[in-house]
């Protein structure tokens, strides 16, 4: 089962599109956009949370579905200005139907993937992407590429990542990650604090597990679903994976 409740959606939707305004460029969008270009044909997006990756697409006019676990990203996606060609989904990534509907591409971005930290659940995934894919369509996704190094720090203490306004206050995100290597699991504690007139004034916090996979573990999971022409990169200009790589960049088909 997904590793989080519904206080992750509440807490996550409620800061996400400042908190990663200053963490992410648009290196994964402008990727994503360019595989639904070529697409040209409708888009599902697994994980859509509020929208980053998949309103940009919707606004070239191609016709989108975004699908997502969480009500409240839901909810936040819905308050933005979107066009009518958009759809949004309330389900699980990993057990949806939507009939007949079939999608040139079907991707998921941002490490969503990662939230499933059971094999079933992956494949049910992927299950479910098979059935809703059109003849010669597309599955893309991302992960991060592990870092041994960091995979090591066991005990390591919780660190600012991130500072953004919210009104007069100030918040502040801190974030410790704790593997478990037995289980390529990795538990995740996001703190933020508000902070108002230099005095910590509230804390909120979510906590989920993320799973991690390796190149070859990807490679074998794909082909055990009936995925095949799987190419894995290192980053979204398509460099290869090398040992510097951060990500996962995963592009497949149906064999």
């Amino acid at each position: 089962m997904v590793s989080f409740d519904e206080s992750y959606g509440e807490i996550m939707a409620r800061y996400y599109d400042r908190a990663y305004a200053g963490l992410r460029d648009e290196s994964d969008t402008n990727f994503y956009r360019a595989l639904a270009r070529e697409a040209a044909g409708p888009v599902l997006e697994l994980g859509v949370g509020t929208g980053r990756v998949l309103l940009p697409i919707a606004a070239d006019g191609i016709p989108c579905t975004g699908l997502d676990l969480s009500q409240p990203m839901l909810n936040a996606l819905r308050r933005k200005p979107h066009p009518p060609t958009l759809r949004l989904v309330h389900a699980p990534m990993h057990a949806f139907e939507l009939g007949s509907e079939r999608f040139a591409l079907i991707y998921s971005a941002f490490r969503a993937f990662q939230h499933l930290c059971h094999v079933e659940d992956q494949l049910a995934c992927l299950d479910c992407v098979r059935r809703h894919l059109a003849p010669g369509g597309t599955l893309a996704f991302d992960v991060f590429f592990p870092s041994l190094a960091r995979l090591a720090e066991r005990d390591a203490p919780p660190a600012e990542d991130v500072r953004f306004l919210d009104g007069d206050d100030v918040i502040v995100r801190l974030t410790e990650a704790h593997p478990q290597v037995e289980r390529q699991i990795l538990d995740v504690r996001m703190r933020y604090e508000r902070w108002r007139g230099g005095m910590a004034v509230r804390t909120e916090s979510v906590v989920f597990e993320l799973r991690y996979f390796f190149r070859y573990e990807l490679e074998h999971l794909l082909a055990r679903a009936g995925f095949g022409a799987v190419s894995i990169y290192g980053d979204f200009s398509r460099a290869p994976l090398g040992p510097a790589s951060l990500h996962q960049v995963v592009v497949a088909r149906v064999a």
